[in-house]
This record gives structure tokens, C-alpha cells and sequence, in this order.
């Protein structure tokens, strides 16, 4: 049966990140596509230069038609939020949502490279860790893994215990399942996945590719959702996203302006 599936996240005019990167992959992957953009953005951020149109008050006033409508999704993936107050609207609709019975991911994207983006503050962190507490899923980098729990920011790699306490806190928090992206354990990468009523954190160990594209952890959340809504395992989901996002940056690694992110629908019959 195809599954609907809500997409809370940017749009941006140019460049192949958030919606842009999960509608086309999600709708390949058989999924019902249905989206509420938290920002109209020029182009990725990378170039330097942008232009970025907050829609708050858009977002409020559609979930209300919708309310009125009896819209509703089998699942909803929330990503970049960018104000305490759209962060909080987002979080009383995912509360009303999973009551109603659907699935919730959630990318609490806050910062990368161990530190937070511009403008991000402790008050975002706040409201980012309430919306971690009503999610299924959440899958944070290492940088927002280690400040949504408050451990280990300056340590460019974890112990054992530490990658173990770290994922077990975020448990804590209220999400079910956690996956944490960009890992580094005991100088090994890794993607660290804790499932539901499990004791034991499982390491799913890739090679960095030293190259950056905007846009991989969109892709990186949409396959881990399109395998799991079709009843793949959470191990089985994570490891597809993560051969697939290697898959496309070496397809793509020659290419000159990678702030573009990856022109993903010319590969998407080979995904």
C-alpha cells in the first residue's frame, strides 16, 4: 500500500537540498509526496550569498485548512526549522500527528563540523530536543547529536562508552530509534544506529570520501524512509541510504560547482 508522507523542510530556488532532493527521490521510492515549506531560500547556503523568505504564518494558516480538511499522513519528516516559534508549531503538529498514528523522522538540523550554524542558539537546541521527544526517528549529525545531549562537543572522535552514553541520552530524550550520521569512533567512521528496546548501539562503518556536497543527508533521510515505510528494518534502511549517498557523491565527485549539490534525478533508475 503507498504510504503518504509529509515533508517539513526549505525549498531552494537553486540547488538540490530539502525539498527539492526529497520530493523527486521519495516519489521514485513509491511514496504519496505532500510538503509545507519552512523557508524559501535563493540557492544553497554555501555560495555565501542568499536571500531567505521565512513562511511561518503560511505554515500556521495552511495546518489550519488542513485541520479543517481532515488532511493526514501515514508519516512526517520534519528538517531545517528556522525559528524557535515555526520550531514550536512544527512540534504541536508532530505531537497531534503521532497521535492520530503516523510515523515521525526528524533531521534536527542544527549545525555541522562541531559547531552550530549561524544564528542557531540555545533556545533552538530547546525546542529541537522537543521535537526529538515525539519522533520515531531521529537522525542528528555528530555535531547535533553532541548538542541536543549536551556531551562531547570538542572531541573530534568517541570512545566506545562515550559513542554508548551519547546515543542512549538521546534515547532519553523520547525518540524511539536514533541514528546518528558522521560518526567517529575511536578513529573510525561510522553511522551509530540504537533501535527500539535495544541495549546495544550497532556501527555501521563506511569510508569518508573527502568531498562536500549540500544535500547528502536529504538524500540520506529520504532513502532511510522510503525502505523503512516499505518495511525494511531500521538496520536494513540505514545501510541502503548509506550506499546510496556513497554511490552518488562518486558518481559526481569531478563535478565543478558542487555547492549545486547533486543532480540526483538522472540517477534515480539506477538507485
Amino acid at each position: 500500500m503507498q504510504k503518504s508522507v509529509l515533508l517539513i523542510n526549505d525549498m531552494a530556488g537553486y540547488g538540490k537540498v530539502a525539498l527539492s532532493a526529497m520530493i523527486p527521490l521519495l516519489s521514485h521510492m513509491q511514496c504519496e509526496i505532500f510538503n509545507l515549506p519552512t523557508a524559501l531560500v535563493s540557492n544553497t547556503l554555501d555560495y555565501g550569498k542568499f536571500d531567505i523568505l521565512e513562511t511561518t504564518d503560511y505554515m500556521r494558516n495552511s495546518l489550519k485548512v488542513w485541520d479543517e480538511l481532515g488532511f493526514s499522513f501515514d508519516a512526517v519528516s520534519t528538517g531545517f526549522l528556522v525559528s524557535a516559534e515555526q520550531t514550536r508549531l512544527v512540534a504541536d503538529y508532530c505531537h497531534q500527528a503521532k497521535s492520530k498514528g503516523a510515523l515521525i523522522f526528524v533531521d534536527p538540523i542544527m549545525g555541522d563540523d562541531g559547531h552550530l550554524y549561524n544564528g542557531v542558539g540555545e533556545e533552538t537546541i530547546k525546542y529541537m530536543r522537543s521535537m526529538c521527544s515525539v519522533a520515531d526517528v531521529i537522525v542528528p549529525n555528530m555535531t547535533e547529536a553532541t548538542f541536543l545531549a549536551d556531551k562531547y562537543q570538542e572531541k573530534a572522535s568517541l570512545t566506545v562508552a562515550e559513542a554508548k552514553d551519547l546515543l542512549f541520552t538521546l534515547r532519553e530524550i523520547g525518540s524511539a530509534n536514533v541514528i546518528v550520521t558522521s560518526a567517529k569512533v575511536d578513529g573510525k567512521h561510522a553511522t551509530l544506529v540504537l533501535e527500539n528496546n535495544c541495549e546495544e548501539v550497532q556501527y555501521l562503518p563506511y569510508t569518508e570520501i573527502p568531498v562536500r556536497f549540500p544535500g547528502t543527508g536529504d538524500i540520506f533521510s529520504s532513502v532511510l524512509i522510503g525502505k523503512y515505510l516499505k518495511g525494511r528494518s531500521l538496520i536494513e534502511s540505514t545501510q541502503a541510504a548509506m550506499d546510496t549517498v556513497v554511490k552518488l557523491i562518486s558518481l559526481n565527485i569531478d563535478n565543478k560547482d558542487k555547492y549545486k549539490g547533486i543532480p540526483l534525478e538522472q540517477y534515480l533508475e539506477d538507485l
